[in-house]
């Protein structure tokens, strides 16, 4: 499906050419499943919820989360807690294949990183699995609406000084793809943390090391492989 956001199309292999690139962290840059289920199994048995509620809200801000499982007042003693889980729990973090690769071969002002998680957890998690954090990192701490609001693509797009119509966003979860496409940029989605077939996305790819990029003069042209 073409959306043809004032970016350059050519859908045969699938190509953009655009001006930034941003990439969801969890599911998309590394593989974080195993810790997240430990730690959010750990802490549903504490507060008394069923952890099956989870398995539909990957790539969802901690706080949206428990709004939907506890009452308000229990809200900020979970959230603390889970986040002290989540930065104390790092075994089994690791790159996801064509991370690091891609990452290197773009220009530092010309991608971000915009995750759902805090900042602190998401460059423990990065230095964990050895991956470089880029200059530009959008986290929870800097928005106020998390995904699937548009809010954090319109921000990591806007510290680029760019656009989000002449970006593209690399996404494994439903909700990161909706705001994605709601901030006006064209999405490819990871398969794995979601089947292919549940991702709405301008293109599904297996994982990173499928694309290929290609600098131009001021624009980068992504071709999935």
């Amino acid at each position: 499906m073409s959306k043809g956001r004032g970016i350059s199309i050519s859908d045969s292999p699938f190509t953009r050419t655009v001006e930034g690139v941003l990439f969801d962290m969890d599911g998309t840059l590394i593989d974080s499943t195993p810790a997240v289920i430990r730690c959010w199994i750990r802490l549903a048995e504490e507060e008394g919820f069923d952890p099956r509620f989870l398995e539909n809200n990957h790539g969802t801000p901690a706080a949206q989360i428990l709004e939907q499982v506890l009452p308000p007042e229990r809200i900020p003693a979970a959230l603390a807690r889970i986040i002290e889980l989540e930065e104390t729990d790092l075994e089994g973090v690791v790159a996801l294949p064509g991370a690091q690769e891609l990452l290197d071969s773009l220009p530092a002002d010309k991608h971000a990183i915009v995750t759902s998680c805090t900042r602190n957890l998401a460059l423990r998690r990065l230095k964990q699995a050895g991956l470089r954090a880029p200059e530009t990192i959008v986290t929870f701490d800097d928005v106020t609406l998390g995904k699937p609001h548009p809010e954090p693509f319109e921000l990591g797009a806007s510290l680029l000084g760019l656009d989000p119509r002449n970006c593209i966003v690399f996404e494994d979860a439903p909700a990161g793809l909706a705001a994605g496409a709601a901030a006006g940029c064209t999405t490819i989605a990871i398969a794995g943390t979601h089947p292919g077939e549940h991702l709405e996305a301008d293109a599904v790819i297996g994982d990173l090391s499928q694309v290929a990029v290609t600098l131009n003069d001021g624009s980068i042209t992504l071709t999935v492989q």
